[in-house]
């Protein structure tokens, strides 16, 4: 589970955006933030029963403002990514832990222009894969449909009227899914979790096979 006091410390922080009272507050936030990796490697553990992970990454709660007009120094969640190991194995997982705004999620996240351009040229073949795997009932009730943002029209040497159009037009491919502050705090929590990145798998080896090979299915690995 995540603590409480996590949550607490992040809504602390919400309210109290600023350096002096980062700084007089960093011994707890030191505590806590251990805890969250500590909660990291356990879900690791639980994902490499059913996937290869490579590593997992817990981001800085330190805001990179150099470029940003919102000059509030510190991020007010904690989030972390796990990458599955080897070039046959495409795609990540993701958690964010947010005050009344947690979520995880699966998939390709700003994928390379090569990457999109590959996908979107398969899907273009033939779209019919895809949509048997996001389609299916406990996929679709797990995930729901796919996050990413969308053109308005279609992408560029592509015809607006195709039949799949609604899924070449996104420029990712990704699924978000959403949980309470009392579900995140539940002793099912990190196996919940894990259950949906696992009914994700499907989708995760779609698009690897996707990724892997070129519009003639030979390998490119």
């Amino acid at each position: 589970m995540i603590h409480k006091e996590l949550l607490t410390f992040l809504t602390s922080l919400e309210k109290n955006n600023n350096r002096p009272w980062f700084e007089n507050h960093k011994p707890q936030f030191l505590e806590l933030d251990n805890a969250f990796k500590n909660s990291i490697n356990e879900i690791t553990d639980l994902l490499n029963q059913h996937d290869v992970i490579e590593k997992s990454k817990t981001y800085r709660i330190y805001r990179d403002i150099r470029f940003s007009k919102d000059k509030t120094p510190f991020k007010v969640h904690r989030s972390a990514n796990w990458m599955r190991a080897g070039v046959e194995r495409r795609g990540s997982y993701y958690m964010r832990i947010k005050p009344g705004n947690h979520l995880i999620g699966v998939g390709f996240f700003g994928p390379e222009k090569e990457d999109l351009l590959r996908v979107r040229k398969e899907l273009e073949v033939d779209a019919q894969e895809l949509r048997d795997i996001i389609e299916e009932p406990q996929f679709l009730k797990t995930w729901g449909t796919f996050q990413g943002e969308q053109l308005k029209t279609a992408p560029r040497n592509f015809d607006k009227t195709h039949p799949d159009i609604d899924l070449i037009r996104f420029k990712s491919y990704h699924f978000l899914k959403s949980f309470t502050d009392h579900e995140i705090q539940s002793p099912e929590f990190f196996d919940n979790i894990n259950k949906s990145f696992e009914t994700a798998r499907p989708f995760l080896d779609y698009m690897t096979d996707v990724l892997t090979t070129d519009l003639n299915g030979e390998s490119l690995i």
